[in-house]
């Protein structure tokens, strides 16, 4: 992981993995929202948080809410577009770690289910063959416990509750999902057992190459039955 250039940043109740005058790379919680949203109680968010440290800071992607792990902010417009670039342009490498209900029989594979909006239940989504936009997932399984399954997961595209709903039509939600989980599995976590483990992009001022990876902190211990 790239040590920090300015470590006189800090921000309340972030963990800040790396500061410079180009980009900012955090540790973002669940629960916690990556962008304010419309009303009141959506306007605590990273970004706003951040904002409070430097004015200047954009956000050039998203998690979920309920999403844990690692994000990137510019410091400066030339340092949004350099990032939003590597963005669109699938430039950018992620790995996502989820804890899923169920033993899942095979070791790896790829979910291509086109998805959309559901209109009449928002934020849901739903798969549609004909009118849904292409979404793309590589998984692979890391281990195997007495009645859940750690994948790890790579999005090609990035739609709104990919993995979440990709993984609940794979036929294994993921625990603690309150949309997609039935109610058993809600209720086997105080959160959704999703987390953005790596980010590597190029660094949007220099060039070099930058990798960061946070543990998850919903990994089980116990009750091991295989690991692949």
């Amino acid at each position: 992981m790239p040590t920090s250039s300015d470590t006189s940043m800090t921000c309340p109740g972030l963990t800040l993995l790396y500061v410079d005058s180009d980009c900012v790379v955090v540790d973002k919680p669940a629960g916690l929202h990556a962008v304010p949203g419309l009303g009141a109680d959506k306007a605590d968010s990273v970004l706003t948080r951040l904002q409070l440290q430097d004015p200047n800071i954009f956000a050039v992607h998203r998690l979920d809410r309920d999403t844990s792990g690692v994000m990137v902010f510019g410091r400066h417009r030339a340092a949004r577009r350099a990032l939003g670039i590597q963005f669109q342009d699938r430039l950018i490498s992620k790995r996502y770690l989820a804890l899923v209900a169920g033993v899942v029989t095979d070791d790896h594979g790829t979910m291509a289910w086109p998805m959309r909006y559901d209109p009449g239940n928002k934020p849901r989504q739903v798969i549609d063959s004909i009118n849904g936009k292409p979404a793309v997932t590589h998984w692979q399984c890391i281990q195997r416990y007495a009645d859940t399954s750690l994948l790890s997961l790579e999005p090609i595209t990035g739609r709104t509750h990919q993995l979440r709903l990709h993984l609940c039509t794979l036929g294994y939600a993921i625990v603690g999902d309150q949309l997609y989980a039935n109610a058993h599995w809600q209720a086997q976590s105080q959160r959704l057992c999703l987390h953005a483990a790596e980010l590597g992009f190029a660094h949007p001022g220099d060039g070099r190459a930058m990798h960061f990876t946070v543990p998850a902190q919903f990994i089980p211990h116990e009750n091991l039955t295989r690991s692949v």
